[in-house]
This record gives structure tokens, C-alpha cells and sequence, in this order.
């Protein structure tokens, strides 16, 4: 039997980093995966390049049933902090656009420095490690796996949601919070882009690579940034953003003139250059390609735009700031950027991560019901959620 003051099940962001800082105040830790390689998430996150957080973090970037819950971790171990350790480690890093910071190179730098960190702190790392169960005995934990039994006072949960399965996303922590009691709140897909009933993408699939600046809403959410037309559907960073908010039925209002006036736009091209075809007119803030599906979609009259009437200028502007599209669904966790739900926070302390009700069990990074924005929030959840458990396991 192989004992250990803390196990962390989970070699991601926020396990390692949890381990590390454990190992760091001189407890023996191990972290044990059931995948062949650490940290895969992170390799394949931000193209390659990591988004590793976000200089604007706070916890207004953060859905859960608890908004304040992200609190306490957040402020004690800040997107600063982590920079302050990025920095130090050598890694060269860019802001791509709001606050978003990327490594210049390769994601696998932020791998290394994990693995630095925890090599440093004496932390003993297995792969290729199944669970088949965990006890609670008088002394903490005995875990059954595929590497033999081990025996901890301490046990983190940190195996992340569901998202993209294929890198081996499971409901494990999903399941060990069930039971030992914990309330698991509902779960599904966000950071995801939408797909579109056959009508719409029909229409739509035509301009699949087309990407504009938008500003998108739902449920008294909006977000400014690109909307992306693909084959399915709709992506790019403004869809992706308002999935986390977005649920079964509900209808997507998207403004495609955000820098613009859509009744100012159209009453200037009218009164400057009346003899001009509205798809002329459009052709100036849209791409080529786009302006002939839209008005096909939408039956606008392509004529001058003198012999447009009020009305029909009206209607051409309303659907210009106010297009309204119910999306069929998502694509799913299979390219899920995050899960939304998971272990309730009203179970765990704000301040250690620890069940309220389970001494010695901890929960962090994405198994927890505390949802970041798109743009390197979840990676900042997964350093002070993983920071705040090990200061005390």
C-alpha cells in the first residue's frame, strides 16, 4: 500500500497546480490521471498557444448559482500572481486582444512549468492510473486502482467537466461527489458554438468562413466581439460567449452594425447616393458574399434605395441591430470549450475548497459549479481554485 499525506485525481491545470503548492509547504503528494499524457487540455487550449489567463480577471467573468463563491479564491491568488510565476519561469507571453494573454510560443510551455514546479516540490506523478474506488477510513482515503492501493489524508478532485471527451473527459468527479453526499447541480455545454435549424443553414452554410463583429445577446447578456458563419452553424467568440448563457428555446438577438446607426447608415445612403442597389449600399460594412444571403434570407427588395419605403428601411435596419435566430442546439461537449454545473458550491468552503461536510475532501478547477468567459478565465479558476486547496491540504 503506497501512502501519501495528499492525492490529487487529475494531472490538469488545476491539479498540478494544487499539487505543486502542497508539495511546496512539504507534504508528500502524488497526482494520479488514467490518460497517458499530462496536461492535454492545456496543450491543445488557445491554438496551441494557452491563454493562460486574463490581465482583467475578476469575479464578474464568472457563472455560477453562487456569484460569490469565485470571491475568495480569486483574490487571494490573482491573474498577477500567476504572471509574477510565468515571468519567472522565462516564458515569453502576448496580449492577443481584452486582457488575453497567450504564451509566444507553445502551450507546452505552461505544461513545463507545471511539471517544473511540481518536480521542485517533490511531487510523484502517475499516468496511465484507473480508479476502481475510493473509501473513506479513519485515517482519510483508500484508493483501489490499477497501480494498487493507496492510502492519503487528503483527496482532491480535480478532473475537470465534461468537454471534449475525446481527451478524456469523464463524470468521475462528478460521481465521487455524489457519493460522499454532495449536491451536483446540472450540467451542460458552454464556450460552444450553436448549430441552426436546416432552414437557416441552408442559407447560412454559404457563408461559412465569413467572421464579423457583433454584438450578440441573451438573457439580458451581451457580448461584443466576432461571429463566425460555419456549415453548422454559428461560432467565433461572440457565440461561444453568450452559449454559457444560453439554454434550450431561447431565441439569440444578434446587432451586426455594432459600430454603426442601421437607420442613420441607410437614411445617408439614401439622401447620398439614392440610384445605388441596396446590396451596393450593404456591400460597404459587409462582405460581398454575406450581403447577397442576407437579402435572399430576409426577401429584401435588392432595388435603389430611393424606391425603398419607410417601412421596408425600418425593417432593413430592425433586422440589421436586432436579428433574431433561434439556434436548434449546440454542438455539445464534443467541442465544448467548458462545462457549466457540477459540484454545488454550497457544499464546499469558499475559502479551502474543502466539502463543508466531508473533512479532507477537496473539489477544484472546472468539477466545481464556477464557469468562466471565454478568454483565459477558466485557466485563472483552475490556478486559484488549485492554489486555495493547497494551502491547506
Amino acid at each position: 500500500m503506497i501512502k501519501r499525506d495528499v492525492i490529487v485525481i487529475g494531472a490538469g491545470a488545476a491539479g498540478l497546480f494544487c499539487a505543486a503548492q502542497a508539495g511546496a509547504r512539504g507534504r508528500s503528494v502524488e497526482v494520479l490521471d488514467h490518460a497517458k499524457k499530462v496536461g492535454r487540455k492545456i496543450l491543445m487550449s488557445g491554438g496551441g498557444r494557452c491563454n493562460f489567463t486574463n490581465m482583467y480577471a475578476e469575479p464578474a467573468n464568472f457563472l455560477s448559482q453562487n456569484p460569490h463563491f469565485c470571491k475568495s479564491a480569486l483574490s487571494r491568488y490573482t491573474q498577477w500572481d500567476f504572471i509574477g510565476l510565468v515571468a519567472e519561469h522565462g516564458i515569453a507571453y502576448h496580449e492577443k486582444t481584452l486582457g488575453q494573454l497567450f504564451c509566444d510560443d507553445s502551450a507546452k510551455d505552461i505544461v513545463d512549468l507545471l511539471l517544473n514546479e511540481c518536480n521542485k516540490a517533490g511531487v510523484t506523478i502517475t499516468t496511465r492510473c484507473e480508479i476502481t474506488s475510493v473509501e473513506k477510513v479513519e485515517s482519510g482515503y483508500l484508493l483501489t486502482t490499477s497501480n494498487g492501493e493507496y492510502i492519503c489524508e487528503s483527496l482532491v478532485i480535480a478532473t475537470g467537466g465534461l468537454s471534449m471527451p475525446k481527451l478524456g473527459a469523464t463524470p468521475f468527479g462528478y460521481k465521487i461527489a455524489e457519493q460522499f453526499g454532495l449536491n451536483v447541480l446540472p450540467t451542460r455545454a458552454a464556450l460552444v458554438p450553436f448549430t441552426l435549424h436546416d432552414k437557416d443553414k441552408e442559407t447560412l452554410a454559404e457563408l461559412s468562413g465569413i467572421a464579423v463583429d457583433v454584438y450578440a445577446s441573451c438573457n439580458d447578456t451581451t457580448f461584443k466581439e466576432a461571429m463566425l458563419f460555419t456549415h453548422r452553424g454559428l461560432s467565433g467568440p461572440a457565440m461561444l460567449q453568450i452559449s454559457s448563457y444560453w439554454e434550450a428555446g431561447d431565441s439569440l438577438s444578434i446587432n451586426m452594425l455594432p459600430n454603426d446607426d442601421a437607420t442613420a447608415f441607410l437614411q445617408t445612403a439614401r439622401t447620398e447616393t439614392p440610384d445605388a442597389l441596396l446590396a451596393t449600399c450593404l456591400n460597404k460594412v459587409f462582405p460581398k458574399r454575406m450581403v447577397q444571403s442576407l437579402i435572399e434570407y430576409h426577401s429584401w427588395r435588392n432595388v435603389p434605395v430611393k424606391q425603398l419605403t419607410h417601412g421596408e428601411c425600418d425593417a432593413i435596419a430592425d433586422t440589421l441591430e436586432n436579428w433574431h435566430i433561434k439556434p436548434n442546439g449546440t454542438e455539445g461537449y464534443r467541442t465544448a470549450e467548458v462545462t457549466i454545473g457540477g459540484v454545488d458550491t454550497n457544499d464546499l468552503s469558499s475559502k479551502t475548497m474543502m466539502a463543508k461536510n466531508v473533512e479532507g475532501l477537496y473539489f477544484i478547477g472546472e468539477v466545481v459549479d464556477v464557469t468562466g468567459w471565454l478568454g483565459g478565465f477558466n485557466f485563472q479558476w483552475a490556478w486559484s481554485s488549485g492554489w486555495a486547496a493547497g494551502q491547506v491540504v
